[in-house]
């Protein structure tokens, strides 16, 4: 009776272990159902590390717990796969000891499971019984094939990281670091290439859809931060959503030096933007909410900057009341996703408290003139 009692709790784990890792590598969709370890376990750590990380007020020490937590979180759910594995197997060659020659304790049953797991076989427990012989079968079987997907998954993790972080980069030129619309926008027309706001609207159209399946379909890679200071796929995503924004509400297409198509894709990448923001609001379970995150005062100095540099604007109350309807659908979700991962504080993204940060300060008078950079020390 107690036999049959330790088997059937062995399989049991073994089976929401399997299921577990199943949904969180192998499906490439998010799936719910509260079998999902990996999910409880993530969101907890990540709360721990997130509320000491922000407790540090170094910013070398604050930005290197934060950016170590994701590339961690891969390793310690491979750990918890493993360690839940061993338990089950374990109870399941307690369950069957009758068939395990010599016969194995409790303590060395848990030992004949690990050796089978990870495939050593000593040779010093040996399955005598069917169903025992079978069972280590399955376990070395389990071990091989965890290991395996834990490193293809691996592989994918970071191939989909570096494919996300190329278009985040790539923006410093134009948007500044930490991003901003305004900035994107000022840097375009210095450089005199503000027909070509078409081809980086299309890019980051692009970049949203690949960006959310990644995330959906591995949603340990959400947690890694970027390699750049001050950089972040939150910001960057924002500040082009807020160009795109004002290319959209604010900006006088029809008189500035702007193709047709800029408008265009402008809405496009509102569109494939805003639904990525969306899925990952709804995914993380994250706050919901309606706000613009800019005062009338902010929208007037955006608007300032944007005449400087050569920009024809809509009237002020009209598109005042545009940027306000068009920005309240993305705002308040991109903010809550900025608070979550504690994304380098940006002009009109997160919550902009006062963070020390370093700084880069790029100047765009001459579009030929390299960026100067100046870090905090």
């Amino acid at each position: 009776m107690i036999a049959g009692m330790e088997v059937a709790a062995g399989v049991l784990v073994v089976i929401v272990t399997f299921f577990d890792v199943f949904q969180a590598v192998v499906t490439p969709r998010p799936s719910g159902g509260r079998l999902r370890l990996s999910r409880y376990v993530q969101r907890w750590l990540w709360a721990v590390t997130r509320w000491t990380a922000l407790r540090e007020w170094a910013w070398r020490w604050r930005e290197g717990i934060l950016g170590s937590f994701g590339p961690a979180l891969a390793l310690v759910l491979l750990a918890i796969w493993l360690v839940l594995l061993l338990a089950g197997y374990g109870l399941i060659s307690l369950g069957l000891a009758t068939q395990i020659r010599p016969r194995p304790g409790p303590d060395t049953a848990f030992y004949f499971a690990g050796i089978s797991l990870l495939t050593i076989g000593y040779g010093d427990y040996v399955p005598v019984g069917l169903a025992a012989q079978i069972v280590a079968l399955i376990m070395g079987a389990s071990g091989i094939g965890l290991f395996g997907v834990a490193v293809a998954s691996l592989f994918n993790l970071y191939g989909a990281f570096r494919r996300r972080e190329v278009e985040v980069v790539a923006l410093e030129a134009e948007a500044g670091a930490p991003p901003s619309g305004v900035a994107l926008l000022e840097a375009c027309a210095a450089a005199g290439i503000v027909p070509d706001l078409s081809e980086l609207f299309r890019r980051w159209q692009t970049w949203a859809a690949e960006v959310l399946d990644a995330h959906l379909a591995f949603p340990v890679l959400a947690y890694f931060r970027s390699s750049h200071d001050n950089d972040s796929w939150i910001g960057s995503l924002g500040a082009v959503m807020d160009a795109a924004t004002l290319v959209l509400t604010t900006i006088d297409c029809q008189s500035s030096p702007m193709v047709p198509e800029v408008a265009g894709w402008a809405r496009m990448a509102q569109f494939v933007g805003g639904h990525c923001i969306e899925d990952h609001v709804l995914s993380f379970g994250l706050p919901d909410q309606r706000a613009v995150g800019v005062e009338l005062e902010e929208y007037r100095s955006a608007r300032l900057r944007l005449s400087t540099v050569g920009y024809r604007l809509r009237p002020e109350p009209e598109a005042w009341e545009a940027f306000q309807e068009l920005r309240s659908r993305y705002a308040g979700r991109i903010a809550a996703l900025a608070n979550y991962w504690a994304a380098p504080p940006a002009l009109w993204i997160s919550d902009r408290s006062p963070v020390r940060q370093r700084s880069r300060v790029y100047h765009l008078a001459s579009p030929l003139r390299a960026p100067r950079r100046r870090f905090l020390k």
